[in-house]
């Protein structure tokens, strides 16, 4: 999981800053290899002890102002510089004005102490062109990132493509990430590889860390006997780290990570679940690490997962040749029977706040949900799972699920809607799962034609606006709650008041009148 505390672009080594000419930047104590020292943002600060105000990565920015103006400074900077250290500071800017004219020798000597990079700012330079100068190189780095994973997603697609697509996403991925790549069948064996082969206790370790990821080694049982966790070798927390997910209790099965990291003799390693069919599993070993060469691996994964997932099965070439007569042309009920008989259901799925779903993690709800028809809508953050009627569905952690009723296939897309509808119910009343009503007994005594010819003549003055309709019909759901129809529909509850004002103008009727609503609701279940 993202480490929250850090921003979303790579860091800039400190060498980049000391190459700006514009900011005259000087080592001056400890920096025996700048590149190899990583600066995530820059802060100013003339705190005597900065520890409380710091993450962790920063280029801390100081004119000297909090310095004592009268007795042996040595110890004050070697507690000042050792706190900075402690809070996981990676550099010290010292600014030359304008209280100093030198950078103080007590604070170089420390500095080289506890081995914080020291830097000389000369007058000229502003803290303020510091940090931007910090800011314009991240950006930089994230362009440079983004355009990498783009150009590696191409070439990985296009490897699927070859007539050896398993080998060739293998070599292709080594290439990108600078590494080897190997495939684990369900029983732990190397099924194929590609890159430089790692030393034999790397290779080792990758093999091992695969049975973490493998659902048939992750339980009480084979952790007693001696399986590794998810992260072999937890490092020790820095300032802004959240603590490791303990492991679960003995005696109780464990489900399976999506993936899992580790580092031996200096090389990264990790291992990606390759769903829905359990047990193969990408391993990866790189002598570097960073949150690109994390992408273009889990993109090489879901590549995996389709080359050697269900496809091979029965069930799986049903699917496809689905999918393929659907781009062909053919109607959707003459296909759904390749992908079951009998009704369906469609789930709508929201991660919890400040998460965002990826492909690996879309597929693990498609297998928790005993549904390989998932849907991932990155641009909304919804995954929409296509469930056999048959199946239960229950509440998923870290999900909020709103389910339609059971729709035969000419049916789905209007059960699509009604699943939007439910989970925008679930997430205003913060429900774990909400599932769409089946038809009152009222509305199973009207004849389907007439109840929606009488829908139409009632709510006609605000058909032509759906915004209105939606808006209508939400705030009935919620029992005329303002603050609940505005989270549902993510708009203000201003906004919802006028919407609703506007609905009982148009509709010239007064909606506190509870035979209104009760009509209103009715027409707007047709």
């Amino acid at each position: 999981m993202p480490d929250p505390s850090v921003p979303p672009t790579p860091p800039v080594p400190l060498s980049a800053l000391l190459a700006r000419d514009d900011l005259g930047l000087r080592p001056i104590a400890a920096v025996p290899d700048p590149a190899a020292v990583p600066i995530h943002w820059a802060h100013a600060s003339e705190m005597t002890d900065p520890y409380p105000y710091l993450l962790g990565g920063e280029l801390l920015l100081s004119a000297g102002v909090h310095i004592p103006s009268s007795g042996d400074p040595a110890p004050y900077f070697d507690a000042y510089v050792s706190r900075i250290v402690a809070a996981g500071g990676a550099a010290l800017g010292f600014g030359l004005a304008p209280v100093h004219d030198t950078v103080p020798p007590a604070l170089v000597a420390a500095c080289e102490t506890h081995g914080l990079p020291l830097l000389e700012v000369p007058p000229r330079t502003t803290f303020s062109a510091v940090a931007r100068a910090v800011w314009q190189l991240m950006a930089q780095a994230r362009l440079s990132e983004l355009r990498r994973v783009t150009e590696a997603q191409q070439s990985l697609a296009t490897a699927a493509s070859r007539p050896d697509p398993v080998p060739s996403v293998l070599r292709q991925l080594s290439q990108r990430v600078g590494g080897w790549a190997a495939l684990y069948g369900p029983d732990g064996t190397e099924l194929s590889a590609a890159g430089r082969g790692p030393r034999p206790e790397v290779r080792k370790a990758l093999a091992e860390l695969t049975g973490v990821v493998r659902p048939s080694d992750r339980t009480a049982g084979s952790r007693a006997a001696g399986a590794a966790p998810a992260t072999k070798e937890a490092a020790p927390r820095k300032r802004g780290q959240a603590n490791p997910t303990p492991p679960p209790a003995t005696g109780a099965a464990a489900p399976a990570p999506a993936s899992a990291t580790d580092t031996v003799a200096g090389t990264h390693l990790a291992a990606y679940a390759l769903g829905p069919t359990p047990g193969f599993v990408l391993g990866v070993a790189t002598t570097h690490t960073d949150q690109a060469t994390h992408t273009i691996a889990s993109v090489a994964a879901v590549l995996l997962t389709l080359l050697t997932g269900e496809q091979q099965t029965g069930t799986g070439a049903a699917r496809t040749s689905a999918l393929v007569r659907l781009l062909l042309g053919a109607e959707p009920k003459h296909v759904a029977p390749l992908l079951g008989t009998g009704p369906h259901v469609v789930v709508h799925a929201h991660p919890d706040p400040h998460t965002t779903p990826d492909p690996l993690t879309a597929s693990a709800l498609g297998t928790a949900l005993g549904s390989p028809l998932v849907d991932l809508a990155q641009e909304t953050d919804v995954v929409r799972v296509l469930v056999p009627a048959d199946r239960e569905i229950t509440p998923q952690p870290g999900w909020t699920l709103g389910v339609s009723d059971p729709a035969p296939p000419d049916q789905w897309p209007a059960a699509d809607t009604r699943a939007a509808r439910a989970l925008a119910h679930a997430k205003a009343t913060r429900a774990p799962l909400v599932r769409h009503g089946a038809r009152t007994g009222l509305a199973q005594l009207v004849p389907d034609d007439a109840a929606e010819a009488y829908a139409r003549t009632l709510l006609q003055p605000i058909a032509d606006t759906p915004a209105l309709v939606e808006t209508l019909r939400t705030w009935l759901s919620l029992h005329g709650s303002w603050d609940r129809t505005a989270v549902a529909l993510a708009v203000h509850r201003n906004t919802v008041r006028q919407r609703i004002t506007r609905c009982a103008t148009l509709l010239g009727t007064d909606l506190d009148d509870p035979d209104v609503r009760m009509e209103l609701w009715f027409a707007l279940r047709q």
